[in-house]
């Protein structure tokens, strides 16, 4: 029977990161060094070591990197992300008995105490650690261990050919060092838990998206837009500097109960549908709309993306239209009345008749969610990478558990952007349960005040090792007041915003024209091509693609704006204006950011340069540069001021993004 206190003397408790008691992983990506924290004491002053434990998960043997106090039983360890997977880790701790015994015996000499019997008790305690080490790696091919195996071995012997202990040798710094990598482990403590990282490709944190109605990208209003057609908007797409391009549902539309313009209920010949309304005769979610083309049609257009570097995000819309396949052939999959009929879409008092909920909790779940785990590998098999999925906060949580594990498991390189704009706790356990990145709040938080609380939940809070923000500045869904009622500045300045403070933003189509027609009283968008066909000029006048194209390029040239972690909120006397930092945590690229709030005036501000966080003497000089084009200036000290004016010739200028270098550097 082993001793009670084997593997439970030493206490680790308090390891960061560590989600709701390790029940859930955190999120990282390839490149990044991982830094983990733990509190580890015990009782008495025993010298204690700790290690910090890492393996891709289900690989057997762990990689131990050691961990070094930072103060008050503290300990900081750290790994690199190298693969795109996920890893365990977890700790272990143990006591360096010869580290202690050696420690003690120096106090004791410097106090000119006999230590002649703690000398004994020193050479016991090598002959001891030399054969344990020689029993565990005997037969290793490691050339360093092979080379201090046989150091300790040559120690062990010279203590063991005299009469007494070789006081200078037992008490070496090099006897010290070796002993040290021979660790005595049989009484050695682990934390409880194994706990996990999701290391996601870059993507998964930084990107730009635009979101693009498959069917609206021709030149014919009574039609669809082919694939073909979608295809030559793409070289646009890409010269404005988007990383990746989303579509709304590209599947067959069913014609029960079909939609008309501006959700009408009646829909007349021609009219379209709405392209959530997925399933008809022509097939289901595995399917592609005729009016778009062919599946092969489909692998075209992936393949144009791809070979402009631009990445195709999918919509994953577990919606069924009457007409679905899945109603025929599967209708245990669906609500159904007292009556026997099915149950269509509702959020009384909207009705949605053209749309079938699944029912996840029916008695054949397995096969339905077996289907839509096909449906999603079924994409990535041709090409697509990312989903964007339509209100998954409506569908099981314990789903989206099942089907993420399952296909990162498979592909983890897939990316998950979860459409939740629901309750707050909601979003984050969807973020908690596999998501990759999240719509957020973004969308509705216009003022200073507002902007820098919810900033700052997400970027300093526990979410952030786990919940990615991805800042849309709008969706085909929501048009918000400040674009109905702002004009061109409030795109200028949504975009700025968006674009600066998020490592991952998005457009909706058409946004870049500033389009701000909506259904008087809501945040419709009038004439919604959810709806029908549309025709975009895509050089109507008063566009602001050349503004987004010069950020696009500041974001590719600057990783300060790759991180969300690393903003730093600064003073500015104006309510009116945001300003704050992104560095990168060399201080090699440094970043001020200031935004106009008010698309309706010029707005003035003193601003506070953090100098001595740059590293900048008070009275050192440095280079500050506007990179969307207003100044170029040497500036000194800590105080500066700033105009920002939506209406100033010959552009506006609702921000400044100022590249901050020190003179001469």
């Amino acid at each position: 029977m082993s001793h009670p206190l084997q593997g439970n003397n030493i206490i680790i408790e308090s390891p960061w990161p560590e989600i709701d008691g390790g029940l859930f992983p955190v999120k990282r990506e390839v490149g990044d060094s991982f830094d983990v924290y733990a509190d580890i004491f015990k009782e008495g002053h025993d010298v204690l070591s700790a290690a910090l434990l890492y393996r891709v998960s289900g690989r057997p043997e762990w990689q131990r990197v050691p961990m070094k106090p930072i103060g008050n039983d503290r300990w900081l360890g750290c790994f690199e992300l190298r693969e795109n997977a996920v890893y365990d880790y977890t700790i272990e701790a143990w006591v360096e008995e010869f580290e202690t015994w050696r420690r003690d015996t120096l106090r004791k000499q410097q106090a000119s105490q006999d230590i002649a019997s703690d000398l004994l008790e020193g050479r016991q305690l090598i002959v001891r650690l030399a054969e344990q080490a020689r029993r565990e790696n005997n037969g290793s091919r490691d050339p360093e261990r092979r080379t201090a195996l046989a150091k300790l071995e040559d120690f062990r012997g010279r203590l063991e050919s005299s009469s007494a202990p070789d006081a200078g040798l037992l008490l070496s710094d090099e006897m010290e060092e070796v002993s040290r990598q021979f660790p005595d482990l049989r009484w050695a403590c682990r934390y409880r838990r194994v706990l996990q990282v999701i290391c996601d490709r870059v993507r998964a944190r930084y990107g730009a998206w635009y979101e693009m109605f498959a069917r609206s990208q021709g030149t014919d209003p009574t039609r669809s837009a082919t694939w073909a057609e979608c295809a030559a908007r793409l070289p646009e797409i890409e010269r404005m500097g988007f990383d990746v391009v989303y579509l709304p549902p590209i599947h067959p539309i069913g014609r029960t109960k079909r939609k008309g313009p501006n959700n009408s209920l009646v829909s007349a010949p021609g009219d379209p549908g709405s392209p959530y309304a997925i399933g008809a005769a022509e097939g289901g979610h595995d399917a592609v709309e005729p009016g778009l083309g062919t599946l092969a049609g489909f692998d075209q257009f992936v393949a144009a993306a791809q070979a402009r570097g631009l990445e195709i995000a999918l919509d994953f819309a577990i919606n069924c239209s009457p007409d679905h396949p899945y109603v025929k052939q599967h209708p245990d999959w669906f609500f159904h009345r007292p009556d026997g009929s099915i149950k269509y879409a509702e959020n009384p008092p909207k009705r949605y008749e053209d749309i079938y909920p699944l029912n996840f909790y029916t008695e054949a779940w397995e096969s339905l969610w077996n289907e839509l785990q096909r449906i999603i590998e079924f994409w990535i098999n041709h090409g697509v990478s990312i989903f964007r999925v339509d209100n998954p906060h409506t569908k099981p949580l314990p789903f989206w558990h099942w089907v993420l594990d399952r296909v990162r498991a498979r592909y983890p390189q897939a990316v998950f952007l979860s459409e939740a704009f629901t309750r707050p706790k909601v979003m984050k356990y969807l973020a908690k349960a596999g998501f990759s990145q999240s719509y957020t709040y973004f969308t509705w938080r216009n003022t200073k005040a507002e902007l820098i609380e919810y900033m700052t939940e997400l970027s300093q809070s526990e979410s952030r090792e786990y919940f990615r923000p991805n800042f849309f500045t709008c969706t085909p869904d929501i048009l918000p007041e400040i674009l109905q009622k702002g004009g061109r500045p409030a795109f200028e300045m949504r975009f700025l915003l968006a674009a600066t403070l998020a490592p991952s933003y998005g457009i909706y189509n058409g946004f870049e024209l500033c389009e701000n027609r909506a259904v008087p009283g809501t945040e419709e968008y009038l004439d919604s091509e959810k709806y029908q066909f549309k025709v975009w000029d895509w050089d109507r006048p008063g566009n602001i693609k050349p503004l987004i194209t010069r950020v696009n390029q500041i974001r590719r040239e600057h990783p300060a704006l790759h991180r969300l972690t690393n903003i730093q909120f600064l003073p500015a006397d104006n309510d009116q204006v945001l300003f704050y930092s992104k560095t990168t945590p060399d201080g090699g690229d440094v970043l001020l950011i200031a935004v106009n709030l008010d698309p309706y005036h010029a707005q003035e501000a003193h601003i506070e340069i953090p100098l001595q966080q740059l590293g900048i003497h008070w009275e050192q000089s440095y280079d500050a540069e506007d990179l969307l084009g207003s100044f170029r200036a040497t500036w000194r000290g800590s105080r500066q001021w700033l105009r920002l004016d939506p209406y100033a010739q010959p552009q506006s200028t609702m921000a400044n993004i100022i590249h901050i270098k020190r003179s001469g550097a």
